[in-house]
């Protein structure tokens, strides 16, 4: 049986902003900072009227489940660095989620996945 994160019935949204910059795979991230460094977080969106996705922001109600979880701070001090070119550097909800143990997204059929750690 698997089991997947649940939206909650009452959750907060004090952590990560939403970035906008020129990157090749998306131009809307949630981004995580903590000094000068930045860790981009993307999640994989679907419009079924004309079968089209694109890459965005993750949901409001998983940042602070992210952020406040116990691993993310030895997560973030591995793969965060400093701005360069308008650019931080990037990761998938799925792949944070797993590296951080936590439950991952349902996965839909139309989800698409990257190969490599950097995006």
């Amino acid at each position: 049986m698997r089991y997947h994160f649940e939206k909650p019935g009452f959750y907060t949204n004090l952590y990560g902003e939403i970035y906008c910059c020129e990157h090749p795979v998306y131009s809307r991230c949630t981004l995580f900072r903590i000094g000068q460094n930045g860790l981009a977080v993307i999640q994989q969106r679907f419009d079924p009227a004309t079968k089209t996705t694109w890459w965005e922001e993750i949901d409001t109600w998983v940042t602070d489940a992210i952020y406040l979880h116990t691993e993310f701070r030895h997560f973030f001090e591995e793969r965060a660095r400093p701005c360069k070119d308008g650019l931080y550097p990037t990761v998938t909800v799925r792949q944070i989620m797993w590296a951080l143990k936590m439950k991952p997204l349902p996965k839909e059929q139309w989800e698409t996945v990257f190969d490599r750690k950097d995006i």
